[in-house]
């Protein structure tokens, strides 16, 4: 006699909740590079100090590198400990927040450091935001201060009476540049839109002056690792931008467990690109932060376009690069690739969106450098997955959890079951480098922070020796006709077409299916193709169901500053089109 079906759906049930946690056994600590410890034994020490030492240890070692203008480790801890002095001296203490709105300058990595060093709260800020958006920013984190760029001075000072914001401090490009770039910059910084004329205004101070008048003394403060060092907001691309509290145990345990990672590399032996944006978590950490930690050069690229990277690698031969997909595909596209020497880097990082497989191949065989693969979020600090970098590395793989950070794949509706090895569901994480929750926020903490875990919104799956695998954004996931399609497989399919260098894909609104697929792609300079060429390629590569209906060309895709696709921004204009129509 057939059991019921009820019966057979509990009995199914039963089996699953008592059959061992694949995840339990951490399989990927089995597939760690040789050196790298499964638990790391963390010092109690805060960012600042790590500076501190890093100028003990390598005092004359080149610390920044911008435009060519050098500033030595001494120099920095100097710079950093006259702004702490100068930040006490106009009352920010312990607990206060102060914004920098700045891209990557020098002025950047001093202020962040001297706020760290006082107990004040970081809150980085876009440069390319709205007023809108940062407002919402400043408001929502309280700051009392602001630095930033002369450029921006003005709508600052504009938009200061509907904030809490008192004092501005403004900086200029041409504050550090070598000889003879400081003499030509007055010349040329304003006619090519580097600099602006500031007028005067009450509490707006001019950067140097303000480091020329102080003294490297501040009053010790003491921190702790349960002390809120920053307030990371996220990026908007999925909603509204929460303040991620971040401690410095957070950011102190992150910084170790990358090194941990990369065993083979050494102290005050290596060069940083810098060209991540430090206002984004991912440039923030592994960028300027580990730089630091490590003591070793850090070349500032404010404006990472193909161009300019390509120039800064030719030129200063960094060793170690951290970039996101659209800088290496930018780079792949550029003509200049052919013409540059990309033998001095030794690792390449790559994270904050996937990297399709096809770039990863084209990097590889053009340049020999080797990509590891990582993954991260704004609340994890943000690295939780790495690929091996001396072990076995899976191309298309987010990699292994890194030391001390446990991860499995929940089923998506209710975020309580685990799922088997190989299948889908949603990535949860919990480790050191998760943060305290959203700012002022408790309610969106209890959503995303659930018993320790941090539920990602991505969805996953782990293969059976312990590697991550990223099939899409839980948002992003489109339902056609029943059936759900992940973006990411179509957009595979995409990148390998000679003649496309970007594509996205979103699910658009359909009478009888619910969803369509619609395509939006970037042509590969000096291109042509049409949307039914496009469709007829991807017809023997995709299930019927996968099939992009609809194709746009565009000159470029719309992207946040650290190169995600803005998936929001064009399914928000989609719909408004259809609703017109």
């Amino acid at each position: 006699m057939l059991p019921l079906k009820g019966q057979s759906a509990r009995k199914e049930k039963e089996a699953h909740v008592t059959k061992p946690s694949p995840y339990a056994d951490k399989p990927w600590v089995k597939k760690y590079e040789a050196g790298v410890p499964a638990t790391v034994d963390y010092e109690t020490v805060c960012l600042p100090v790590f500076l501190d030492r890093s100028a003990t240890a390598f005092p004359d070692q080149m610390a920044l590198l911008f435009q060519g203008y050098k500033v030595t480790y001494r120099q920095l801890q100097e710079m950093v400990d006259r702004m702490a002095k100068a930040l006490q001296s106009m009352g920010i203490g312990q607990g206060d927040s102060v914004a920098i709105l700045l891209p990557n300058v020098i002025p950047c990595v001093v202020a962040y450091y001297a706020i760290l060093k006082i107990g004040a709260q970081v809150v980085m800020n876009n440069p390319l935001y709205s007023d809108r958006e940062l407002e919402h920013q400043f408001n929502d984190s309280g700051a009392k201060l602001l630095i930033t760029l002369d450029l921006l001075a003005k709508r600052m000072v504009d938009l200061r009476p509907r904030t809490a914001i008192k004092t501005i401090i403004y900086t200029s490009i041409g504050d550090y540049l070598p000889f003879p770039k400081n003499l030509l910059f007055p010349l040329v910084g304003k006619k090519k839109g580097l600099a602006a004329a500031v007028a005067p205004a009450p509490n707006l101070l001019k950067w140097k002056e303000v480091l020329a008048q102080s003294t490297p003394t501040p009053s010790a403060v003491s921190l702790s690792f349960d002390d809120i060092a920053i307030l990371q907001y996220t990026g908007g691309t999925t909603g509204v931008s929460k303040g991620v509290m971040l401690t410095h145990g957070n950011l102190s345990k992150q910084v170790q467990g990358i090194r941990a990672w990369f065993p083979k590399f050494n102290k005050g032996e290596e060069i940083m690109l810098g060209a991540l944006p430090f206002f984004h978590v991912f440039g923030l950490s592994v960028a300027m932060n580990f730089a630091i930690y490590m003591g070793w050069g850090d070349i500032l690229v404010p404006k990472p376009q193909p161009e300019p990277l390509l120039e800064t690698i030719g030129k200063f031969r960094p060793t170690f690069a951290p970039l996101v997909p659209t800088m290496y595909i930018g780079m792949l596209t550029h003509p200049r690739i052919d013409q540059t020497d990309l033998t001095c880097i030794k690792g390449c990082f790559s994270g904050s969106a996937p990297l399709p497989i096809e770039v990863i191949r084209d990097f590889e065989s053009k340049t020999g450098a080797v990509i590891v693969e990582g993954f991260g979020m704004t609340e994890s600090s943000p690295v939780t997955h790495i690929n091996p970098f001396g072990g076995e590395r899976k191309v298309g793989s987010i990699g292994l959890p890194i030391s001390d950070t446990e991860a499995r794949i929940v089923d998506l509706n209710e975020g309580t079951q685990e799922i088997p090895v190989g299948e889908t569901g949603e990535l949860v994480v919990r480790g050191p480098q998760v943060m305290q929750g959203y700012w002022q926020r408790p309610d969106a903490t209890a959503e995303t922070l659930v018993d320790g875990w941090l539920h990602t919104g991505d969805i996953a799956k782990m293969d059976e020796d312990g590697y991550f695998y990223i099939v899409d954004r839980k948002k992003d996931m489109i339902i056609c006709g029943g059936y759900n399609v992940y973006p990411r497989d179509i957009e595979e399919v995409l990148f390998e077409h000679p003649k496309i260098a970007e594509a996205t894909a979103i699910g658009v609104p359909h009478p009888s299916r619910g969803e369509q697929v619609k395509v939006f792609v970037v042509l590969k300079e000096g291109e042509k193709a049409t949307a039914e060429e496009i469709i007829a390629y991807c017809k023997d590569k995709l299930a019927t169901y996968k099939l992009p209906t609809e194709i746009d060309f565009l000159d470029e895709l719309p992207k946040t500053n650290v190169g995600k696709v803005l998936k929001k921004d064009l399914r928000a204009e989609e719909l408004a089109k259809r609703s017109e129509t």
